[in-house]
């Protein structure tokens, strides 16, 4: 750590503790940026080539795949060798596990963009977890023809036990997923069009909601946002300035080594913290 970021962190650590001890209610807020933190940099091309060598090999970079010109069987080997590193890795996450113990007995609630279920997976109570993007632990019909979802790991654990790694391909063609119902063709129950199926979520949302709005008029909230910066700006960073904005006793600390910046508006009630996650929690997490 570099001199003067070390000083960022440690002016940033002693007001989120001091903050911490004044908030009654905890909102952890986080998007791509804290999972990137933990291990999973969708960006990063060094574990994109050993996770996936046929597909380096064809000049691809980086995780971010969605509507490459890949054939099926390609696509969804690379679905089930992505989803089953980042969705169903063994044991919690260290840098996960610290936020929880930062956030301590708080009553608290979580939203995030991300679908790895990191929190879930690391100390936080999954009732008390927004995803609205969905999760990479369930498949849903492409058209889609119901309603319901699947458990995706049935499914991975197919595709990779015919998955050649040389290749990128999955060799047997039956084990290439489709909807149980109709038998049109499936994908991870993630948003990426109208056609999501959100279902599952909506209820945690409705929850989150009204943890929000029943809090006493004189309690105080502090919204902890982490890693959330443009990609998908109204999904995570502009409801947590409103939710601040429209609370008279909250707070947001903004940790985001890139995107640090916070509205003039919130004056004092905001902090921005430009380092990334894992440097500020490895200093100041119990």
């Amino acid at each position: 750590m570099m001199p003067a970021e070390r000083v960022i962190t440690a002016q940033a650590g002693e007001t989120i503790r001091t903050w911490l001890k004044e908030a009654d209610r905890v909102l952890v807020a986080a998007g791509a940026g804290l999972s990137a933190a933990a291990g999973y940099d969708y960006g990063d091309t060094e574990r994109f080539r050993e996770l996936l060598p046929a597909l380096h090999r064809l000049g691809l970079r980086s995780r971010y795949l969605l509507g490459a010109p890949l054939p099926k069987d390609m696509m969804w080997g690379y679905w089930a060798v992505h989803i089953d590193d980042v969705r169903f890795s063994p044991g919690p996450n260290p840098l996960y596990a610290k936020l929880r113990d930062l956030v301590g007995e708080h009553d608290h609630w979580v939203m995030t963009s991300n679908v790895d279920a990191l929190f879930a997976r690391s100390g936080f109570a999954p009732d008390r977890v927004f995803t609205p993007q969905g999760d990479y632990g369930w498949l849903q019909c492409t058209v889609p023809c119901t309603r319901d979802t699947w458990p995706s790991k049935p499914f991975l654990d197919l595709i990779l036990a015919a998955y050649d790694r040389d290749s990128g391909r999955v060799t047997d063609p039956q084990a290439l997923p489709l909807c149980p119902n109709c038998g049109a063709e499936v994908f991870p129950n993630v948003r990426v069009g109208p056609e999501f199926v959100d279902d599952a979520y909506l209820p945690a949302g409705q929850h989150l909601a009204r943890w929000l709005a029943d809090a006493p008029t004189d309690s105080t909230l502090l919204v902890l946002e982490l890693g959330a910066g443009f990609n998908t700006p109204g999904v995570i960073r502009l409801p947590m300035e409103h939710v601040v904005r429209q609370t008279p006793r909250a707070r947001l600390v903004r940790i985001n080594p890139d995107h640090p910046g916070v509205p003039a508006d919130l004056g004092e009630r905001a902090l921005p913290v430009p380092v990334g996650a894992d440097r500020l929690l490895d200093r100041i997490a119990p």
